[in-house]
């Protein structure tokens, strides 16, 4: 494939509504763009492996990579960046974490045997999540470290491993001050109990260090979590335990809106009309998580995490130079290196951040009793969409083999394929920039972090929407199947070979 520029390339590209319109721009990664706009290119992709498909691009990956390494840098503080496999299933991606020296984090058999097929050693592998006694059987010896979630997990470890192969492990600790329940880890005032478990099988088991994981963007939360971690490895020390790490887990955000103003009037024009003060813009009696009481719409909605403007690299350098009360005011990794300590971290949607995007074809246009337009795709809700979640970012609309009409601007809502009233790709309105016509393709943006396999299945027996990996050399875009892409090392000087 040769990278050549489409005649009508800049007239294809209209990410989102026109601005008179409500919408939600999306931001779209540079190579991204350009590799939509290299239309000829794009249609060999979609005529080789049909839609649906998922479009994965690894450079991507490495450029994410690439900054967060640049803060850690910059902290002065060592550290390891495991990546969370369980994010993406895509070869690509854990192969390119392989070749680029970083770790993995890994949840289930299944992941683990990817890792090690990607060139994994133990050395660099974590193991997270609940585990079952048959997984941590297959752990026991192998050398990889496993990061306990409860006390039973502990217990069983102990009784499994031998003192000839002693099983390095971290402690998820959870019920930090002013954090919400989890439903995962071991509760502060239960670590004591961890401990003695720890100091009385310190033949079997390695203790490494205390871990936490909040799903949240509140530095200061993350602050008391690490607060608590740096008493509790205090009093570790007292159990003459000798941890060396600190894991503060993942949750760095992605930023998926490339206009906040406008993405705060659409939220707003939505409320109105969930409270009949204006054209209402979802499907029937969907409220996207919101509570309505007649004119009152309260609560949090399940897409608030589209909102976010704030880089996965500038929210982990602020949270490196947080303050600590409790010493002195030195920032979070000044601490861990004053103590030592090797700062360990999980990125998942921040490596994957804009490293992906899914295609599907129209295949009909229909106008509901409503007089609502529906748009019917090729794929189903659960390709694009991670679990409950409402993808809060506008689409991209390419015309088919037909050439794209003026400008006509038309909301619609995006229709699955599955017989299921529920199976609504975008249950609120979408602002398109024509009426689609059966053959046109919409593209979603930035599915790589979990929207991709998170609830994916394999309903009705439709066949999943393969993955294939796109990366540029020498000027020129190659496309490769997910499961045989090869990344560009020193040794081999290119990466896997372009697909005919």
């Amino acid at each position: 494939m040769t990278a050549q520029s489409h005649p009508a390339a800049s007239a294809a590209w209209t990410a989102g509504s026109p601005a008179e319109t409500p919408g939600l721009p999306a931001l779209w990664d540079p190579l991204v763009r350009e590799f939509l706009a290299e239309r000829e290119l794009l249609d060999q992709v979609v005529e080789r492996f049909a839609t649906p498909v998922h479009l994965i691009f690894p450079q991507v990956f490495e450029r994410n990579l690439g900054r967060l390494t640049g803060v850690l840098d910059a902290s002065g503080v060592p550290y390891r960046i495991c990546y969370a496999h369980k994010v993406n299933r895509s070869a690509a991606f854990v192969r390119t974490a392989a070749a680029r020296g970083i770790s993995v984090d890994v949840a289930s058999p299944g992941e683990l045997e990817s890792a090690r097929r990607a060139g994994f050693g133990p050395e660099r592998i974590e193991v997270t999540g609940p585990k079952g006694e048959r997984f941590l059987r297959e752990l026991v010896g192998t050398g990889v470290t496993v990061s306990i979630d409860n006390q039973w997990e502990l217990e069983t470890l102990a009784r499994l491993a031998a003192p000839a192969a002693p099983v390095p492990v971290l402690l998820r600790i959870s019920g930090f001050p002013g954090s919400q329940v989890s439903r995962f880890g071991i509760p502060v005032d239960q670590v004591e109990h961890a401990f003695a478990v720890l100091a009385g099988h310190r033949d079997r088991l390695i203790f490494r260090g205390p871990a936490f994981h909040l799903d949240t963007g509140d530095i200061a939360e993350r602050i008391r979590a690490a607060e608590t971690c740096f008493a509790l490895l205090e009093r570790a020390y007292d159990r003459d335990l000798l941890p060396a790490v600190l894991n503060i887990g993942g949750g760095l955000r992605q930023v998926f809106t490339a206009d906040a103003g406008r993405f705060d009037d659409y939220v707003h024009r939505l409320r109105e009309g969930l409270a009949g003060r204006g054209p209402r813009m979802s499907w029937g009696t969907n409220t996207f998580g919101y509570q309505v009481d007649g004119a009152a719409v309260r609560g949090i909605p399940v897409f608030h995490k589209y909102a976010n403007t704030v880089a996965a690299e500038t929210m982990l350098a602020e949270l490196l130079a947080a303050p600590l009360d409790g010493h002195g005011g030195r920032g979070l990794a000044r601490v861990a290196a004053d103590n030592l300590l090797e700062l360990w971290l999980e990125p998942g949607k921040a490596l994957t951040d804009h490293a992906g995007i899914t295609l599907a074809r129209v295949e009909f246009v229909k106008t509901a009793a409503d007089g609502s337009v529906l748009v019917h795709l090729d794929l189903s809700r659960d390709t694009v969409t991670p679990a409950d979640q409402e993808v809060m970012a506008d689409p991209l609309l390419l015309a088919g083999s037909l050439p794209a009409p003026p400008d006509d601007p038309v909301p619609v809502f995006l229709a699955g394929r599955l017989c299921l009233e529920r199976d609504l790709v975008a249950a609120h309105t979408v602002w398109l920039p024509w009426r689609p016509r059966p053959g046109d393709l919409i593209v979603f943006p930035n599915t790589a972090g979990y929207h991709m396999d998170l609830s994916a299945a394999p309903a009705a027996m439709h066949t999943p929407a393969q993955k294939v990996a796109i990366d540029v050399r020498d000027g020129r875009f190659r496309a490769t199947p997910d499961a045989g892409y090869r990344p560009a090392t020193p040794d081999t000087g290119s990466a896997s070979p372009e697909v005919p």
